[in-house]
């Protein structure tokens, strides 16, 4: 009987062990699974947390070297390589009357100070041929490249061309990777462009935009000059870099923003790839750029000029002044003849008429289409070399 008494207390003691170890071990069990869940949640197969008031989801893992649809990683990764930083320095001048001892008892020993540069390039060559812009390498004392690959050289200027604000470097380095030219003369406004380069010293930078317009040439730069205008963002430290196509291929070399704070404001331009490849091949070949010249004086055709000189058309280049015995006049060209086509290339206005006379090789002969009030004519006309401005002026 004593023994059956005491065995309801023995039962529930025992159980009440059980109890508190079960107790135990699921908390102990719990917090272990929400540290692993917090900390480590692959480990327990899953790609997310749940909160009480968030609900954070990982995207599925992506295989390495998967482009992303719309990427412009493949154009910047095959470009980026051949696009090159410059850096550039001009050892400080003195001052023109420091010789005068006048001078140096009022004012002491004065002189200029020494000015860095800083733009960008583009190698274009194996051989070593870097496309940048005139205005960064002008008057430099010292010209430092620097490689996407961290590699170092100094750069010798082979030749410029103020004209069309392009220099051409060269640089003494193997395994140089080079960028593949495009074609400027089958772009669209509307294309998306990427534009590489070093704004502001902080590195090299990719941007990404279309092209806004073509022929750009009100911007008192050169008279020879159609500019690609884009909205890809073009800083400082940008001139001289590439603006390429969605396949990684140059389609011109960045040379001016149009800006009221000195930073992007949308509205950049460059130089077609048509053109620098002109330079390049002028420069490397016969040390400058020899440029066709026909020595006329062309104006647009105006309703008050078209009228004047009993022109019938509204379309081409009126030409109002002929140079004696100068190309033009020796191929029959009068005055109040106008000019609708140079080579087969219809012409619309004066820069366009200058452009494509510039283009043509001297000596060469070459067809354009006159007409001389309701006469259409096709004179053989045989360019001579076009004279060298004083300067190019830039905005």
């Amino acid at each position: 009987m004593a023994d059956n008494a005491r065995f309801p207390g023995y039962f529930l003691a025992t159980m009440k062990r059980f109890w508190l170890l079960f107790s135990q071990s699921v908390t102990v069990l719990l917090a272990a699974y929400f540290v692993v869940a917090t900390l480590k949640p692959e480990w327990l197969g899953k790609r997310g947390f749940t909160g009480s008031s968030i609900s954070v989801v990982e995207a599925p893992a992506v295989p390495p070297g998967t482009v992303a649809a719309g990427s412009f990683a493949p154009a910047a990764k095959r470009a980026a390589p051949a696009v090159v930083s410059i850096n550039t320095s001009t050892a400080a001048q003195p001052h023109p009357n420091s010789n005068d001892p006048w001078f140096r008892f009022f004012f002491g020993d004065r002189g200029g100070e020494a000015r860095a540069g800083l733009g960008s390039g583009v190698i274009v060559s194996a051989e070593g041929y870097v496309l940048t812009n005139n205005h960064v390498v002008e008057g430099a004392d010292v010209i430092e490249v620097i490689l996407n690959d961290a590699r170092r050289t100094q750069a010798k200027v082979i030749g410029t061309d103020p004209e069309t604000d392009l220099a051409i470097l060269k640089i003494d380095l193997d395994k140089l990777p080079v960028m593949v030219l495009g074609s400027s003369d089958a772009l669209q406004v509307g294309d998306q462009v990427l534009a590489i380069g070093n704004p502001f010293g902080v590195g090299q930078t990719v941007t990404s935009g279309i092209i806004s317009a073509l022929g750009r040439n009100q911007l008192g730069m050169s008279p020879l000059q159609e500019f690609i205008q884009t909205d890809a963002a073009i800083n400082p430290g940008n001139s001289g870099g590439a603006l390429v196509d969605t396949a990684g291929n140059l389609l011109g070399i960045n040379t001016a923003i149009y800006s009221r704070s000195g930073g992007s404001m949308g509205i950049g331009f460059a130089v077609p790839v048509s053109t620098a490849k002109l330079v390049l091949e002028g420069i490397v070949r016969d040390g400058q750029v020899r440029r066709g010249w026909i020595g006329v004086e062309p104006n647009d055709l105006s309703p008050e000029l078209a009228e004047t000189f009993g022109v019938k058309t509204t379309a081409g280049v009126i030409i109002t002044g002929v140079l004696q015995n100068g190309p033009a006049a020796q191929a029959g060209v009068r005055p109040g003849d106008v000019i609708a086509a140079v080579s087969g290339k219809p012409i619309g206005n004066v820069t366009e008429l200058l452009s494509s006379v510039a283009a043509l090789k001297p000596g060469e002969a070459s067809e354009f289409e006159v007409l001389r009030r309701e006469e259409r004519l096709r004179l053989q006309v045989t360019p001579g070399v076009r004279p060298k401005p004083q300067r190019a002026q830039r905005p």
